[in-house]
């Protein structure tokens, strides 16, 4: 699994990229299109157009870091949306890299009072 900062924001880009990109295309598009900083030790993820690939990229402290996933069965879960970026948790974060729907999570029961 990817090494998350406690600090460090997830970000996931809505729409479609080209999968052929290496870090410099994907932090380019991470400027332009998400106004963001590829350099500051957030997570940016991309997904290509089949569904079946993401591709992320961080600043690790040292060093430009690009990681690649591609589902042998299934398709990673993405926002509709054409545009934007979405922030997303660890634990959306966590759920998306094995293929699980994120977006329709349901917390679990809370009592309304104590005792």
């Amino acid at each position: 699994m990817i090494p998350v900062l406690a600090d460090a924001k997830i970000w996931l880009a809505a729409g479609v990229t080209d999968m052929r990109r290496g870090f410099n295309g994907l932090a380019a598009q991470t400027e332009q299109v998400l106004a963001g900083d590829p350099y500051s030790g957030h997570l940016f993820l991309f997904r290509g157009r089949r569904g079946d690939q993401i591709k992320v990229i961080w600043w690790d402290g040292q060093g430009a870091c690009l990681f690649t996933k591609r589902l042998e069965q299934g398709r990673f879960i993405w926002p509709a949306a054409k545009e934007g970026k979405v922030s997303l948790s660890r634990a959306q974060l966590a759920m998306l890299m094995e293929g699980i729907d994120w977006r329709i999570l349901k917390k679990t029961w809370r009592p309304s009072m104590v005792g």
